[in-house]
């Protein structure tokens, strides 16, 4: 298949104007090609593009379709679908039009509906920011593109003033809870805001500086991550290998921060950890800790890839799904996410 790649040649700046240049090549990556992994990337793939509802949305067993529908688009786009070309073509488009239109709240910004299921709606706004935010560039209808630029702007808008004095995002924006933060979802935020950033939306600097210097606060004498300022405790290894992902999609690979943490994610996650648990923390943990390696290059990612990889694809059910916490959408868009980061179609996973 061969599939159109667009890069954006000039960020916005204030007042500039947002311009798609044309395709540029992909790096070359040493992606090995395990016929079990393709086929276990094939069968889940079919899996979640059949079950995608008429409106185009997915759930989490009923909860969470903001979300889910995110994560499962995310899972598609991964394997080099954009709203125009691939097998997918059909389901992604009726993704962004489910998070544009059924899921947008035009008057403040917020990709989500805080009176439905989406109770703890920031994790959807940052997960649909990042997905759409790797969709624009792939887009080349121009009323869509626009449409996708005026909502990713407000949506960077919303989450710019959702975030807490303390640099950090709670379950919902500081407006509605201001004494309330916690690492998870601030980390969904920073990925969405710098996955917009990428793309060519502006998003002020500051937003990321505050959230990089809460991560670096929550950081305990271990290296590793406690759940947030405000709640000191033990570290977290889910946590700290989600922050350390976004610290890189942030850039920063430099800090005196960053070695501790990856040393505390290689000690307390070198086995793979135990199976998933009553919060889905495992699926959660190795979609950030996949990212985490395969920023490594070849000599760390590849052992590790070779183990995670034979995990996901023997769990794998006979139709193509996954069990686990949080139900097979969940799961599956995960472990599908991790099982194409070799791929190298989202821009923000990128090395």
């Amino acid at each position: 298949m061969h599939t159109r790649r667009h890069a954006l040649q000039s960020l916005v700046a204030a007042g500039a104007t947002l311009t798609i240049g044309s395709s540029l090549p992909r790096p070359a990556l040493a992606a090995k090609k395990d016929p079990k992994w393709e086929a276990a990337i094939e069968k889940g793939l079919k899996w979640v593009a059949k079950t995608q509802s008429s409106i185009g949305h997915w759930t989490a067993n009923g909860t969470y379709p903001t979300a889910m529908s995110a994560l499962a688009g995310t899972a598609l786009i991964s394997s080099g679908s954009t709203t125009t070309q691939g097998p997918y073509a059909k389901n992604v488009r009726k993704v962004v039009d489910y998070l544009t239109t059924a899921k947008f709240n035009k008057k403040t910004g917020l990709i989500g509906d805080p009176m439905n299921a989406d109770n703890r709606y920031t994790y959807g706004h940052g997960f649909a920011m990042l997905f759409l935010s790797q969709v624009l560039g792939e887009e080349e209808d121009k009323d869509r593109r626009d449409e996708l630029v005026e909502v990713l702007t407000k949506a960077t808008d919303f989450s710019c003033k959702a975030q807490a004095a303390t640099g950090g995002w709670g379950y919902v924006s500081a407006k509605d809870q201001p004494n309330f933060d916690e690492g998870s979802t601030t980390i969904t935020q920073v990925q969405g805001l710098r996955g917009c950033r990428n793309a060519g939306i502006v998003v002020p600097g500051e937003a990321i500086d505050k959230a990089k210097e809460y991560i670096y606060g929550c950081k305990n004498a271990d290296g590793g991550i406690s759940y947030s300022s405000r709640n000191r405790g033990s570290s977290r290894p889910a946590i700290t290998a989600a922050a350390l992902a976004s610290l890189y999609n942030a850039g920063d690979y430099d800090s005196k921060h960053v070695p501790e943490m990856l040393e505390y994610c290689k000690k307390n996650l070198k086995d793979l950890g135990e199976g998933p648990n009553a919060f889905g923390h495992w699926h959660y943990t190795y979609l950030y800790y996949s990212q985490v390696m395969y920023r490594q290059g070849a000599k760390d990612w590849e052992p590790f890839r070779d183990k995670l990889y034979n995990r996901i694809v023997s769990e794998q059910q006979a139709d193509g799904t996954w069990t686990g916490n949080y139900g097979p959408i969940y799961v599956g868009s995960c472990n599908l996410i991790m099982l194409q980061l070799d791929k190298g179609f989202l821009p923000i996973y990128q090395r």
